[in-house]
């Protein structure tokens, strides 16, 4: 009887661990249908001129671009190219999709959280239609916030951090900055947020030598091909055109060789339209915009310095949007949410995507919704969508979990916050920009539960 006792009960114990963790089972499993269905319900993937035939095109070609696309993306577009498919790749992006809400509840359960607590957390991301649209689109912001999220729980797994650890989410911050340029200050973030819990100098260090050093690669391999130590050839361009919507050249008294990026009268909806305006100061000049990347950079930093109160008014009121109850478009052309539809949409004729059709995938063609599974996915979204006051709250209780526990949750709690004010801050408010801070915060969110804490229970 005792032996029959010894063995039974490790078998009991996984049974129990097993039935623990069932009801987020349920949900991942279902939100993987809802991906399937996505796949089903729109052939093959959603496309978008220019940027996901940039990004195809790059795969193919690798270089460093000197516009506003880094090579952490298409290197996943690289490793896929053998299988010539853009529908494979919407296939790996929905498993990211459910590997992040895996990655995100795993590490409520190592923090104490209730298993319904930490569903809840991954729920935003497993089933916001939003993110099931994202996933099935070539674009860099699935790996991007696979990424950060990962590097997240790297950095919470244990309460003691390693200084393993530390240099592991070094690399895979460094990764999410070669992917999206926006997470180079989330590393400053993060080694901010970890020197206040004093986790060590050794730690930081390894932190900080991982993240940077695949970066200072990147920026040497940029030099060769553009002259200019430097991930990105666009960031000048970003900042100019954020100051486009408040710069007031009497204040800010530019120098002549400035002076020539003024506005000059031509009004359009948003930010980031000066970007492409066609009439707007910086696309007069002789060349391509980005040419006159340092040139813009000079003009934003000397508008901001000059008129720092309508910088920061300008700032606030377009990360405002992402608040509303109802989508706003920003700007006027964009669809914000409920963008699932009935029809087929065409290519346009351009020879880049002739090129990419040739070397990536030779069936690529225009989308085209397939009933019945689109027209499920139509009533889906109106039900399965985050409004923006829920955002708001979700914020709040990761501020409360903050002053609760700063140990624990101010590191996910400053990540979220950087994703949503450092899009607008540097260029604009977007919708799809906002897509990453929902499950950092949600992740910072469940560490408001009274049980959570430093202690492991998983």
């Amino acid at each position: 009887m005792l032996t029959d006792t010894r063995v039974a009960l490790p078998a009991q114990r996984r049974l129990a661990v097993l039935a623990d963790h069932r009801v987020f089972a349920a949900l991942l499993a279902l939100a993987a249908v809802l991906r399937v269905v996505t796949m089903l319900g729109y052939r093959p993937v959603t496309l978008y001129w220019y940027d996901s035939f940039t990004y195809l095109d790059t795969a193919v070609h690798p270089a460093p671009s000197a516009t506003f696309h880094p090579i952490g993306y298409p290197l996943l577009l690289r490793a896929l190219l053998p299988f010539h498919s853009v529908e494979l790749v919407a296939a790996v992006q929905h498993a990211l999709g459910l590997g992040t809400g895996l990655l995100l509840y795993a590490v409520l359960r190592r923090r104490s959280a209730p298993g319904w607590v930490a569903a809840s957390a991954a729920a935003p991301l497993l089933f916001d239609a939003s993110f099931l649209r994202l996933e099935h689109g070539v674009l860099s912001d699935t790996q991007f916030i696979f990424l950060v999220v990962a590097g997240l729980a790297v950095l919470m797994w244990s309460p003691a951090l390693s200084v393993r650890a530390a240099a592991g989410a070094g690399l895979l911050f460094a990764a999410a900055a070669l992917t999206r340029t926006i997470a180079l200050p989330l590393l400053l973030l993060v080694v901010l947020a970890l020197a206040v819990r004093r986790v060590g100098w050794r730690r930081l260090a390894a932190l900080v030598l991982a993240g940077t050093l695949p970066l200072a690669g990147y920026a040497a391999w940029y030099a060769q091909h553009h002259g200019r130590f430097a991930i990105s050839g666009a960031d000048g361009v970003a900042l100019w055109a954020r100051t486009m919507t408040f710069a007031d050249c009497a204040r800010i008294q530019p120098p002549p060789d400035l002076a020539r990026l003024c506005p000059n009268g031509t009004k359009v909806d948003a930010a980031s339209e000066y970007v492409w305006a066609p009439g707007a100061s910086l696309n007069l000049l002789p060349g391509d915009r980005f040419t006159h990347n340092d040139l813009a950079r000079s003009f934003a930093i000397d508008a901001i310095l000059a008129q720092p109160l309508d910088y920061l008014g300008h700032v606030v009121r377009d990360t405002a949007i992402a608040f509303s109850w109802t989508p706003i478009p920003h700007p006027d052309r964009t669809t914000p949410a409920f963008g699932f539809r009935s029809g087929h949409w065409e290519l346009p004729d351009q020879p880049l995507i002739d090129k990419v059709k040739r070397e990536y995938d030779p069936d690529i063609r225009g989308l085209s919704s397939v009933s019945p599974y689109a027209d499920f996915l139509i009533a889906y979204q109106y039900a399965a969508y985050l409004r923006g006051p829920f955002l708001g709250v979700i914020l709040l209780l990761g501020a409360v979990a903050t002053v609760r526990r700063p140990r624990v949750a101010l590191l996910p709690w400053a990540v979220a916050m950087g994703l949503l004010i450092g899009p607008v801050a540097v260029l604009d408010f977007d919708h799809r920009y906002v897509l990453p801070v929902i499950p950092v915060a949600c992740l910072a969110a469940g560490l408001a539960h009274p049980r959570c804490g430093i202690r492991s229970q998983m």
